[in-house]
């Protein structure tokens, strides 16, 4: 583990929060690799994100949004470039998969290009066609890979 790490705290957002995390996806959104969000509907889901924060900024976030009263989807991860390696990905999502367990959730979902990323902690790689139809027209049709999309489909039993 990198020493910067030991700096980095864990904590949900508040909406003053919202620019920087902005800031933060910009490239990752320009690139396609993660959906835009408008500041409103980050705005309306802000209580499903976690970020990571050191003494200066915002360097890392996600979210776990609910689709049904036994399944989530953790999406919109993303950690700054300085901070990759120190483990902050990891440990947002398994902040957001013990509040999935507190909720009750079943099931949690991830549509990803990080395929060792989501295997490391304990994910299983699905076909995508497993998925609830709900997120591919409410979110997938957003994108501007739509509908020749490569993410891969995991899931994990919490």
């Amino acid at each position: 583990m990198k020493e910067i790490f030991m700096n980095i705290v864990l904590e949900k957002p508040t909406l003053l929060d919202i620019e920087n995390m902005q800031k933060l996806v910009g490239p990752e959104v320009e690139s396609g690799v993660i959906l835009y969000r408008s500041d409103d509907e980050i705005a309306q889901n802000i209580r499903s994100y976690v970020v990571a924060k050191n003494s200066e900024k915002i360097v890392g976030f996600c979210a776990l949004h609910i689709f049904s009263k036994k399944l989530a989807e953790i999406r919109s991860i993303i950690v700054d470039k300085n901070y990759r390696g120190c483990k902050i990905g990891k440990n947002m999502v398994n902040f957001l998969i013990n509040e999935g367990k507190k909720l009750h959730v079943e099931t949690i979902f991830a549509l990803t290009y990080e395929r060792e990323f989501f295997k490391k902690i304990g994910f299983k790689e699905i076909d995508k066609d497993k998925l609830p139809k709900q997120k591919i027209w409410a979110d997938c049709i957003k994108c501007k890979h739509f509908p020749v999309c490569n993410e891969i489909a995991f899931i994990k039993q919490i």
